[in-house]
């Protein structure tokens, strides 16, 4: 790259947003210690303007010339643009109006007379968001208290800020009916009735000095109908002809904006921000094919900001001035919010440094965005020292023996297709089943995971300290194991978990026992609310030394006579909820990471295991955000479902578990699973997902939650039997189970055992009339 005619000073280095839970996630303890009223309203405003301040003192001190501002959230960017607009639902209304914190975090988490929002997944990542009710009785209002207070925050330091909004459009894309309104309802024909909102938002933050608002339309990425297209036309048209308004800045990300693209760049608007990584690399022809944008202003997120490695700065520098002609002007930016990556590579102390040199954090991409604006406005003779250091660590990776593995490769060419096939049809399967089992009508279960407890919690830290040892640490194992047994036998559960208290977490308990996998200690990423995970890195060729599960699983069924599930993570979850390598394509991982835990189910088998759990949560969320390349996704992730359970006998049953995403539009998939039994969530979404399987002529065991464990309130067992009868309208009794929506080990003891006890009651009394 040349020296370019800009200069340092007309080339932007901005954001979309950046991680909200602070470096030792004070937000999650001030969030969590406000619930539990041993923080005030008033202390944990503080801590949340602390770490806003903290947030955009790091950009700027970083070379940041324009910091987001509206992004930090104490739960959910989109439950904020439910306040914003005022689309408060009607059983929340008088929480909010009495206490507006209060209300806020009764939509997100319910009280035990009013549910809370439905929750899902945020397009294809692993962050969930809650879904807003609309109807057509919505009464939108304007309630811009939040964007506008810190985006003074902000000038108050002396810092140039945009505002961060989540679109009209893509508001109202990502929105559902209402409780009571016609599930055809089309929130999307509120548009006319809600743009006067955000016209109104817009003048306040001109007022309160934004020079420069950013719309976020990340649904504009996804395939749509000529109706939202002119809907997003009619958007930015009202919108652009406001008179007392900042600049509007739309963007997108996550994908290429295909159709979307002519609309925006037509529009009366001053600039777009563009994904240009991965498959939104499409971006940059397409963008030319529609002339650029002449006289407007262009973000290029080329630094991928939904995944941990460093960026090839020679080729971002080479998009970069690709787009010089076609902008009036060109900044630099990631391609998406850095909140779904950690903090700071810098604080894992514990990483070999050669591979710590190949990761980057939200710390690190931010310096990457600077030197890429320090390249752009002076050229590569601008930051010579950077280019050389990168390409050095890139060359690093691409040759180091961690990310190749002969043996794993070679396994992965052999594959036949009848490996990823079970060779019995499911009618034999079930029968075989039935005679092996012996299971009631309606049998229940749970998920896998019990409440991680503060003694379990307490004991790991125990072991990392040396306070006990390995056999001391087994010992608390065992006995958290011998109770969780004990209680699901009392309850009258009919097949058993062991509870996972020896695991972390879901992805990364396996991650550590597989070879190709990095953990992290301070990797922490929010998934929702104060939920935050700590995603592994997948670095190499995946393997399995030795078995991951089945001595826990062996001891838990040596406790009692009724069946316990062996449970494990399936290929495409253990893939989606980590950072996956980028060197070659996500199919070649995925098989590898089947053959692995294709081994532990044979292994969990051998032992006596007569039910075996593969979960695939994410297998809807990580599909490909446009319909063309949907296809090649499904077909390689259900067939690395098929290979990890392909080798079992008739009579072991397979179980998979989906939750929190809309699996409508991939029943097909779903069905190729071959899986025994299927349980997702349901509870939130009022069995629509019972409704969508038999609309499919699903021909297999479905368990729809009746329990919704991301909520703290106790299910009653009349609430229970409703959804047990309201799922009996789609799913036959004989292949209907009972089960909360998801895993446990979120919840605390005291709401598990009751709302455990209501659904095994409220089965028994179905199962009396179905029997």
């Amino acid at each position: 790259m040349t020296t370019t005619e800009y200069t340092a000073a007309q080339v932007t280095a901005t954001l979309h947003g950046y991680p909200r839970q602070g470096p030792g996630r004070e937000l999650k303890k001030a969030v969590e210690g406000y619930w539990a009223g041993r923080t005030s309203a008033e202390s944990l405003q503080d801590t949340a303007t602390a770490l806003r301040r903290a947030a955009w003192q790091q950009q700027a001190d970083a070379g940041i010339t324009e910091v987001p501002t509206g992004d930090f959230s104490l739960y959910d960017h989109v439950l904020d643009a439910v306040v914003m607009t005022g689309a408060v639902p009607e059983r929340h209304r008088a929480a909010f109006a009495d206490d507006a914190l209060a209300g806020y975090f009764a939509m997100a988490r319910g009280t035990q007379h009013a549910p809370p929002l439905e929750m899902t997944k945020w397009f294809d990542t692993n962050y969930h968001y809650l879904v807003p009710e609309l109807g057509p009785d919505t009464a939108f209002r304007c309630d811009s208290g939040k964007p506008v207070g810190e985006l003074r925050e902000a000038l108050a330091l002396g810092l140039a800020g945009r505002p961060v909004l989540i679109g009209p459009v893509t508001f109202l894309l990502l929105a559902k009916p209402g409780p009571g309104v016609a599930r055809d309802f089309e929130p999307l024909t509120l548009l006319d009735r809600l743009l006067p909102v955000y016209a109104e938002v817009l003048a306040d933050l001109r007022a309160a000095g934004a020079d420069w608002v950013q719309l976020d339309e990340p649904a504009l990425v996804q395939d749509r109908s000529p109706a939202e297209l002119n809907a997003a036309a009619r958007a930015y048209r009202d919108l652009g002809a406001l008179t007392d308004r900042p600049k509007v800045l739309v963007a997108s990300y996550f994908d290429r904006l295909g159709e979307a693209l002519p609309v925006l760049a037509r529009a009366p608007i001053e600039g777009l921000a563009l994904d240009f990584t991965g498959p939104a690399a499409a971006n940059l022809d397409a963008l030319a094919a529609v002339g650029g944008l002449p006289g407007k202003r262009l973000i290029a997120g080329v630094v991928d900001g939904r995944n941990v490695w460093i960026n090839n700065l020679e080729h971002s520098l080479a998009t970069l001035a690709t787009l010089l002609g076609l902008a009036d002007r060109v900044d630099v930016a990631p391609s998406c919010s850095l909140l779904h990556v950690p903090l700071d590579s810098a604080a894992e102390r514990g990483l070999d440094p050669q591979i710590a040199r190949w990761l980057a954090f939200a710390r690190q991409k931010t310096a990457e965005v600077v030197t890429l604006a320090c390249g752009l406005a002076g050229g590569t003779g601008a930051i010579t020292s950077q280019l050389a250091l990168n390409a050095s660590a890139m060359a690093s990776r691409a040759t180091s023996s961690l990310t190749r593995d002969p043996a794993v490769r070679a396994r992965c060419s052999a594959v036949t297709p009848e490996q990823a096939r079970r060779p019995q049809a499911y009618p034999e399967r079930a029968a075989a089943q039935r005679e092996r089992l012996n299971l009631p009508p309606l049998p229940t279960t749970t998920i896998g995971s019990f409440p991680q407890t503060t003694e379990l919690r307490t004991a790991r830290a125990d072991l990392r300290a040396g306070r006990i040892d390995a056999a001391g640490y087994d010992e608390r194992i065992a006995a958290e194991i011998r109770e969780v047994v004990a209680f699901q036998e009392k309850a009258g559960l009919d097949v058993l978990v062991h509870g996972e208290p020896e695991r972390n977490d879901m992805v990364q308990y396996f991650a550590e026992r597989l070879t190709g996998y990095l953990a992290t200690q301070h990797g922490w990423v929010q998934s929702y609310g104060t939920r935050y995970v700590r995603p592994p890195i997948l670095a190499g060729d995946i393997s399995r030394p030795r078995p991951m599960t089945v001595a826990w699983t062996s001891y838990a069924q040596s406790l009692t006579d009724r069946p316990v599930k062996g449970m494990l993570t399936g290929p495409v979850t253990m893939l989606a909820w980590s950072f996956v390598r980028d060197d070659q394509p996500l199919a070649d991982t995925a098989r590898q990471v089947a053959l692995a835990l294709r081994d532990e189910v044979g292994d969990l088998e051998a032992s006596g295991a007569a039910v075996i759990q593969v979960d695939e949560p994410a297998l809807r969320e990580t599909l490909p955000l446009r319909a063309a390349d949907q296809s090649a996704y499904l077909a390689w992730a259900t067939e690395s479902f098929r290979l990890t359970t392909g080798g079992v006998r008739a009579d072991t049953q397979i179980h998979t578990h989906m939750c929190y995403a809309e699996f409508g539009e991939i029943l097909g998939a779903v069905d190729a699973l071959d899986a025994d039994v299927i349980s997702l969530e349901a509870a939130r979404s009022h069995m629509q997902v019972a409704d969508e399987l038999a609309g499919a002529g699903y021909p297999r065991a479905v368990g729809p939650g009746v329990y919704d464990i991301h909520s703290p309130r106790i299910p009653s067992e009349r609430e229970i039997t409703d959804l047990i009868d309201r799922a009996l309208r789609s799913v036959p009794a004989d292949r209907l189970w009972i089960n909360p929506d998801c895993g446990l080990k979120t919840r605390g003891t005291a709401e598990v055992g009751p709302a455990l006890e209501h659904l095994v009651a409220a089965a028994r009394r179905v199962r009396g009339g179905v029997s």
